[in-house]
């Protein structure tokens, strides 16, 4: 067995990984390595946050066309060529090609090692890959980044169906004619946009819950629901998928339909369709990693403190970013408590304080922002209402529809609404909400407002450009004063 020592070892080569590793050697004589299993560049770059973004983006775009006079005249009823689209995705997953990631990495000092890595014991990494077994040791750290895999239930006949799972439905080479969706998150919402899209002719969603996007506060689901019935779509809500069946099943490869017609019944009624997405949350990659030989649960997502150093191992060693720590699972906040795990691991590397406010993911709490890119657009940050409540503050909460010079000049049948989550002991910002076309644009003026606790008589001197649809952050402080006066 080989053995090679690096100050840093990542196991996991997502975004979080590469920023931990990155932000961990900065500007010193430092060194990491990058222990990854299948691509450099994660989950994200291949089969979620990039895909299907680029899935999306034509769709919203033809459909702000057929909305604004001088251009719906050239589209018309036109529909998306979905060769194209589809074509235009493989350039950003680059056909699962991670030569350009692996370069980036080299190009900053971190060498890449391809194999299942798993802990051995305090700062030991056990690598195998084709070429057999490495044995890695870390002076200083060890990152966990290995991210979440989707959850197929253990419904009576799915998993033997061979259902696609997000990794599919990002990556689909034809589109399905009929198509059921399983869940009502995140992943089901923004797929189910993108197939009818495409042109999906039949979409049923099966959501065990009451409503879509459960979450956000209650109008953004509804919202959203409201605008994918009117594209065509079914939503069973309350439901409960019992059976799946599907004969004539093949492992066709990622992307493809698997096999002939597939059955679901749901609540007695059987559905067909041609294929069937799972869109049912997912669960820790911890199961293989070694977390039993320090002290800890596999299966389990690791818990950390805000340094994003393991609870339950001592020595300030082990660390764990992104989705792996369950703390919030979004690409943005992994890469956010990438940065904080490596400037803590370089001050810790040099004798340094890691008192400064820079050295804790403080954000994760309460702070957190996320876009939905359906059509209409839904964006949050911070608390709802509930969880405001639930948490024990006393709040006040204005809402109103999007309805300003920029939102009428964006497209004319722009529809949307936006909410303040405002803690009266404070007159600070707990939380925002948007929907609407675009407002993924409008967010991060909420999250300053929440991070930086940022008083409302303050945001008040905080002018929108006119006409924009941000003039909405205006309109809401005014209802704000209104209803206090």
């Amino acid at each position: 067995m080989a053995l090679d020592e690096y100050d840093i070892v990542v196991i996991g080569g997502g975004p979080a990984g590469e920023n931990a590793a990155g932000y961990a050697i900065a500007d010193s004589d430092r060194t990491a390595v990058i222990v990854e299993h299948e691509l450099v560049g994660g989950e994200c770059s291949y089969w979620a946050c990039m895909p299907s973004k680029a899935l999306l983006g034509p769709g919203h775009l033809l459909d702000n066309a057929r909305n604004l006079p001088g251009v719906k005249e050239i589209v018309g009823q036109s529909r998306l060529d979905a060769a194209a689209v589809l074509a235009r995705r493989d350039k950003f997953t680059h056909k699962h090609d991670d030569s350009s990631q692996v370069k980036w990495a080299r190009e900053n000092k971190i060498d890449v090692v391809r194999g299942h890595g798993r802990i051995a014991g305090e700062r030991t990494v056990e690598v195998t890959g084709t070429d057999g077994t490495r044995t890695l040791r870390a002076r200083l750290a060890v990152i966990l980044a290995t991210g979440t895999t989707a959850s197929v239930p253990d419904t009576d006949g799915l998993r033997s169906a061979l259902p696609w799972t997000s990794r599919d439905v990002t990556n689909l080479h034809e589109v399905p004619r009929r198509v059921v969706v399983v869940g009502g998150g995140v992943v089901a919402v923004e797929s189910a946009t993108w197939l009818l899209q495409l042109g999906v002719d039949e979409l049923t969603m099966v959501v065990r819950g009451q409503s879509l996007l459960e979450s956000a506060e209650p109008f953004a689901g509804e919202r959203v629901a409201e605008a994918l019935r009117a594209q065509g779509a079914r939503i069973m809500f309350g439901a409960s998928l019992t059976r799946v069946e599907r004969p004539d099943t093949k492992d066709t490869g990622e992307g493809h339909v698997h096999g002939g017609a597939v059955t679901s019944t749901v609540d007695g009624e059987t559905l067909t369709a041609d294929e069937i997405v799972v869109a049912a949350g997912r669960r820790p990659a911890s199961a293989d990693l070694g977390l039993d030989t320090v002290g800890l649960e596999p299966g389990k997502s690791i818990e950390t403190d805000d340094q994003l150093t393991a609870l339950g191992v001592s020595g300030d060693w082990l660390y764990a970013v992104g989705d792996i720590n369950g703390r919030a699972p979004l690409t943005h906040m992994g890469k956010y408590q990438a940065r904080v795990a490596g400037d803590v691991i370089a001050a810790r590397a040099t004798g340094g304080s890691v008192d400064a406010p820079r050295y804790s993911a403080t954000a994760d709490h309460g702070q957190v922002p996320q876009v939905v890119f359906t059509a209409p657009e839904v964006a949050w940050v911070g608390r709802t209402q509930r969880t405001a409540e639930t948490d024990g503050y006393d709040v006040a909460t204005v809402e109103l529809d999007i309805a300003v010079a920029g939102s009428s000049l964006a497209r004319d049948d722009y529809a949307g609404r936006a909410k303040l989550v405002i803690d009266k002991a404070t007159d600070t910002l707990l939380g925002a909400t948007f929907v609407g076309p675009g407002v993924g644009e409008l967010i991060h003026a909420g999250t300053v407002a929440v991070v930086g606790a940022v008083p409302l008589d303050t945001l008040w001197h905080a002018v929108p450009s006119y006409p924009t649809v941000s003039e909405v952050w205006l309109r809401l402080l005014e209802a704000h004063r209104t209803s206090k006066s």
